[in-house]
């Protein structure tokens, strides 16, 4: 008990699943992976309305192609293990989702294609399925194709909807403000009618899905207040040392994936820590990296290598933060 960890384990026996954790030991049996995964689409929606409204067919089309590819290949790769399809528990439609709104809607088709593929297989089959990746499954197959076809993804579409304009650019507002100085209008950030990735532009539907799936309970609230935290009290602290470029706190919290990956990237329960002391570390670090990347690198978000990065760690984390046994530590036997 001594050196027991944070971790809860299931031992299979002949008809018995025996869950070794921590006490007090509650199960809530209504929680399913099904459940939650329908709790992430249901809070997605607003973020893929939002998409819709900004880039039109290239979201349905993103998002047709990520998550058929997803579900196809979670089917091939069970089969390849002699393991029953998983596809009903909904987290590769999950992953397919998340990952379409992570790639521009310009994005070539083979590029969503190939991401999918290696999402569900490098991302999660390859560690043993749902609830064992080390990595989020969307992240990894998102990484992929950023290194393989990075100027692929350069390219984002914008249609005006007052307008009906469309326009493709290299710029997303987080760019031109590394590139050229310029300043992107707060509300236009909060709204969404920007440039970027098809999940990243408006942080309002990211907020309103956020929100519900921390009410939920489906998404742990205290790695989202963690990531809001660490790159609200960095922001500050540059806009006083900057004497104020035009760039500021608020810019970076809009701006970028920021919010949607505090809330649907970050919060993967597999990928993150276990305890709240330890979600809230993780979120801190996410935050932290991301700043520090669009501080000193060149690539102006960071997010996706913050959390993958951060995911690396998360045994780690585990290890520092064991929660206390309840009635305090095991007394150990007196030495003779």
């Amino acid at each position: 008990m001594a050196d027991q960890t944070a971790t809860q384990t299931a031992v299979e026996k002949p008809g018995h699943r025996i869950y070794v954790a921590p006490s007090p030991h509650i199960i809530n049996t209504g929680l399913t992976a099904r459940r939650m995964m329908l709790d992430v689409l249901i809070a997605l929606a607003p973020v893929l309305i939002a998409s819709g409204i900004v880039f039109q067919i290239y979201a349905l089309r993103q998002v047709t192609i990520c998550v058929a590819s997803c579900v196809i290949a979670e089917l091939v790769f069970t089969a390849l293990r002699r393991k029953p399809a998983s596809v009903g528990d909904l987290s590769a439609v999950v992953t397919g989702v998340i990952l379409a709104l992570s790639l521009p809607g310009t994005a070539p088709w083979y590029v969503g294609v190939i991401a999918g593929v290696v999402a569900i297989g490098i991302g999660k089959i390859v560690f043993g399925g749902l609830g064992q990746n080390m990595f989020n499954p969307a992240m990894v197959g998102r990484a992929f194709v950023m290194i393989a076809f990075a100027k692929m993804l350069g390219a984002t579409a914008y249609v005006d909807p007052a307008s009906a304009v469309q326009a493709v650019t290299q710029a997303t507002p987080m760019q031109v403000f590394k590139q050229e100085g310029v300043v992107t209008p707060l509300l236009s950030l909060f709204l969404g009618n920007t440039n970027g990735s098809l999940g990243e532009t408006s942080a309002l539907a990211c907020l309103l899905g956020g929100l519900y799936l921390c009410i939920r309970r489906t998404a742990s609230w205290e790695i989202p207040l963690g990531v809001i935290l660490s790159v609200g009290a960095i922001g500050l602290a540059q806009d006083a040392l900057n004497g104020g470029n035009g760039w500021s706190a608020l810019h970076h919290l809009l701006g970028g994936a920021l919010l949607f990956g505090a809330f649907f990237i970050a919060t993967d329960p597999a990928s993150s820590p276990l305890t709240p002391k330890g979600k809230f570390i993780f979120g801190l670090g996410i935050g932290l990296l991301v700043m520090l990347m669009r501080t000193f690198s060149s690539y102006p978000e960071g997010v996706m290598f913050a959390v993958l990065l951060m995911n690396s760690v998360v045994p780690m984390i585990n290890r520092w933060t064991i929660p206390r046994p309840v009635g305090g530590p095991v007394p150990q036997p007196e030495a003779k």
